[in-house]
């Protein structure tokens, strides 16, 4: 893996892999919903035989995309979260998951990543979505070290997936050869209460982790990038905390903490967990301000994050 690769915008970094490979590999092909980025903009200039740019048009891209895939091309499927995901949601369930035809879809903005957009911009039920099908993998990357590695991995392995990117750009949680190969990585061991993040939600937990520490509690923190879930590991990864929290950028109702609920529930753990994320009963917020007012509307604000894990632990 090339290390000009980290230290980037997780976008930037997934297609500065997916160019250097495909310099070297003309079956590679992107598809592109009329997106734009420094990067991408790279493969459409040097390599405009394995360009497309579908338009505004989800679910075409789809639909030829498969094709391509039939006929053994590598194929990318690109476009804000939200439209790559629910837009084109009929063509990606029977080409791809009834189908079986390797395909993997990239979507930036996870959760709230097009913050003052507004909610239809906004992507808070990809993972219960998504996850609710068979065949398919979510990738959700918490740094650009991780996106390079699943650029390449979509490429060798031609898989179903979707990979769901930031557009902030983060610290780096990785070094270059990271095995992520898990599916997840405790970051940070813990006694008393085990965090479980994703995407910016990692971040989020490492720096809950830290203010906890400071008042005794003992938190450790699992970044969880790859579902289905991993039942062994996060199984083994919990073993030793007396609770176990999940923080996600995301509805509540089958979103990640529901996924770890599951395999705690289906492997007669007693661990007490606890789920922070969006209610569902707040519905869409209009508020505008970014990210971290998004946050405290919903009741994920760094010090309600705090207070909540709190109780919860002393409890």
């Amino acid at each position: 893996m090339s290390a000009v690769t980290s230290n980037l915008p997780q976008r930037d970094a997934f297609w500065t892999r997916v160019y250097e490979i495909a310099r070297q590999d003309r079956d590679v092909i992107i598809i592109s919903a009329d997106m734009g980025a420094p990067a991408l903009d790279k493969i459409r200039l040097d390599l405009p035989n394995q360009f497309i740019n579908a338009g505004i048009a989800e679910q075409n891209a789809i639909v030829v995309g498969s094709g391509l895939a039939m006929a053994g091309k590598k194929v990318f499927a690109y476009a804000i979260a939200p439209f790559i995901t629910l837009r084109c949601l009929e063509q990606v369930r029977v080409n791809n998951c009834m189908m079986k035809i390797p395909l993997t879809l990239v979507g930036v903005g996870a959760g709230f990543g097009y913050q003052d957009s507004g909610p239809t911009h906004h992507m808070l039920e990809d993972i219960a979505v998504m996850r609710a099908f068979p065949t398919i993998e979510i990738d959700s990357v918490s740094d650009s070290v991780m996106a390079a590695d699943v650029a390449e991995r979509s490429i060798k392995e031609r898989r179903i997936n979707y990979v769901r990117l930031d557009r902030q750009t983060l610290p780096d949680l990785y070094k270059t050869g990271h095995d992520f190969r898990p599916g997840l990585d405790v970051l940070r061991p813990g006694k008393d209460i085990m965090l479980v993040g994703t995407g910016i939600m990692t971040h989020a937990a490492l720096e809950t982790a830290e203010i906890l520490s400071k008042k005794g509690i003992d938190a450790g923190v699992v970044d969880l990038y790859r579902l289905p879930v991993n039942a062994p590991a996060l199984l083994n990864a919990v073993k030793g905390a007396k609770k176990v929290a999940t923080l996600e950028e995301h509805f509540l109702p089958g979103g990640m903490g529901s996924a770890v609920a599951e395999v705690l529930a289906d492997a007669g753990s007693t661990l007490p967990l606890k789920r922070l994320g969006l209610p569902v009963e707040k519905g869409y917020c209009y508020t505008y301000g970014g990210r971290d007012a998004l946050h405290n509307w919903y009741g994920i604000g760094a010090e309600q994050i705090i207070d909540s894990l709190i109780g919860f632990a002393k409890g």
